[in-house]
């Protein structure tokens, strides 16, 4: 009973989590939703500082280009001399610049129309590139390795891209963007042509160098999500090692302490509680060493019971054995010898009865359930007792005809359950009397066989215990250790296994009919057996 419903937790469990938009188990979606959290965490936050990255770019490169126009217009109003070919004057031009041009937040340079440099922001500010001294040290301490110095082959680079830059510019063009100067540094870069109607004078070239700056700050601005990542892992990782490592561990140690100790049943109600497939299996495996304690237990009473049975034959073996030397009258040793007789016979019934009982649930387990014609195995079953036999007939009424009734189960357990139904109903019947078989298909998609015989009946009280192992109730006159008590009890665990289920009842009298004992086997029907 406990396997059943813990099954039908996780059937629950597992329709809860069908309903979800993430199929799977419970500890699954904690896992992966974990992960992927922290994963989504770095994505976003560089997808974040990315658009952010871009709008800072983009717009240090409006207001670069906002100014290199104003500066331009301003050179070609104040600079442009001669008619009418115009021409840049590049005094007046450097002037401007000057004025204009703020070099601590940006470099400003002037080319004329062949591409020369004729104006530096750097040079008519004066500008000299310094940097702060290291503080002084003690004269025993090793000096810092020097600081990589600029190479001839970035220098170029760094002044091919600007000589590119105003050739594109010189044809007329806006030209925008980032680029690498000649120190090394990425800068953003605005070159506008200096245009006077259609000809075009020169070039301004607007640098700002604080692209650096600004990646230095995105990164130090992506530093929280990084952080943040690594705290959502971590604890992904404790929570599974809280969830899954540690319950897992208490399992296997108490599986350890069931098979090193003498405990049956294992026992982790914490665990239990969880509704979860950990919960899910420490229930199973609570259920399974509950069955197994009960089943070792069975096995025990089993064999105490099989321990008493065998005592009586071999009690009255013995003492028939030792009295037998001591009698001289031969008809007492022809009845001594008659009582060995019956006693080795009982034995040898007791030991047959023992064996098949005690392969039962191997067996049962051997053979896989299908569906099989119940008819057809009565019918067989009943032909095997030829009327010339000693003992009552067997009579079997099926109303239906030769239509099949299919239930679902195991054919040749069900038919040693008939053939104990049957042989226990004919030690019971008088010789006159026939043991009656029917055969029925019920409204609630049951097959239905009663086994009738005209026997004395079965006390009222002792229904139900004519099921149990080695009980054995027998009218006066009838032959002792003919019967193991044995077979009724392997009927009810056969039924049982194959989902149906055996009673005893008594038929009443009538006036052509006594009374006596009726078994009752209701098997599914095949297809509407769950």
């Amino acid at each position: 009973m406990a396997s059943g419903i813990d099954t039908g937790k996780a059937e629950r469990g597992a329709d809860r989590s069908d309903r979800f938009w993430l199929p799977g188990s419970r500890l699954g979606r904690l896992i992966i939703g974990l992960n992927v959290l922290g994963l989504a965490i770095v994505i976003g936050g560089a997808l974040v500082l990315n658009e952010l990255r871009r709008g800072l770019v983009e717009a240090r490169i409006d207001s670069l280009s906002t100014q290199g126009e104003l500066i331009a217009t301003i050179i070609d109003q104040a600079a442009t001399v001669g008619e009418p070919e115009p021409s840049m004057d590049p005094t007046l031009a450097s002037q401007v610049l000057r004025l204009l041009s703020n070099p601590k937040t940006q470099r400003a340079r002037l080319f004329d129309r062949q591409g020369r440099l004729i104006a530096d922001s750097y040079w008519v500010a004066d500008r000299v590139d310094s940097r702060p001294l290291a503080p002084a040290r003690p004269a025993v301490q090793p000096s810092p390795p020097p600081r990589p110095q600029r190479t001839d082959a970035q220098v170029q680079a760094g002044r091919k891209a600007l000589e590119a830059e105003v050739r594109k510019a010189l044809q007329g063009h806006h030209i925008t963007g980032m680029r690498q100067a000649d120190d090394r540094q990425r800068v953003v870069s605005v070159s506008i042509p200096i245009q006077h109607v259609q000809a075009i004078l020169g070039v301004l070239t607007l640098e700002a160098s604080d692209v650096d700056q600004i990646i230095a700050r995105q990164r130090a601005a992506l530093l929280p999500f990084i952080l943040l990542s690594v705290a959502v892992t971590l604890l992904s990782s404790l929570l599974l090692n809280t969830l899954i490592a540690q319950p897992v561990r208490r399992l296997a140690r108490a599986a350890d302490r069931v098979r090193l100790s003498d405990s049956r049943s294992m026992s982790l109600p914490d665990l239990a509680r969880r509704d979860d497939e950990l919960g899910d299996l420490t229930r199973a495996l609570q259920a399974m060493t509950h069955a197994q304690s009960e089943r070792m237990g069975a096995i025990e009473r089993f064999a105490a019971d099989v321990a008493h049975e065998i005592k009586n034959p071999l009690t009255s073996l013995r003492s028939a054995v030792e009295t037998l030397d001591l009698v001289t009258d031969p008809t007492a040793r022809d009845r001594l010898m008659a009582i060995l007789k019956q006693d080795v016979s009982r034995l040898d019934r007791l030991v047959t009865d023992i064996s098949n009982a005690s392969r039962l649930d191997a067996e049962l387990a051997r053979e896989a359930p299908r569906p099989f014609d119940l008819a057809r195995l009565v019918s067989d079953i009943v032909q095997t007792y030829r009327p010339e036999d000693d003992g009552p007939r067997i009579s079997f009424e099926w109303p239906e005809g030769f239509e099949p009734i299919m239930v679902l189960g195991r054919e040749g357990p069900l038919a040693q359950v008939l053939r104990n139904l049957i042989d226990n109903a004919r030690s019971f019947s008088p010789v006159d009397s026939p043991v009656r078989l029917k055969l029925v298909r019920s409204p609630r998609n049951e097959a239905i066989l009663s086994v009738d015989d005209d026997g004395p009946g079965i006390p009222v009280e002792n229904l139900e215990t004519v099921f149990e192992r080695f009980y054995t109730s027998r009218p006066r006159g009838s032959a002792f250790g003919g019967n193991s008590g044995l077979g009724l009890s392997i009927a009810r665990q056969i039924v049982e296994a194959q989902g149906g289920t055996i009673q005893a009842e008594n038929r009443p009298a009538t006036d052509t009919a006594p009374s006596g004992a009726r078994f009752l086997v209701r098997l599914p029907l095949a297809g509407s057996a769950t």
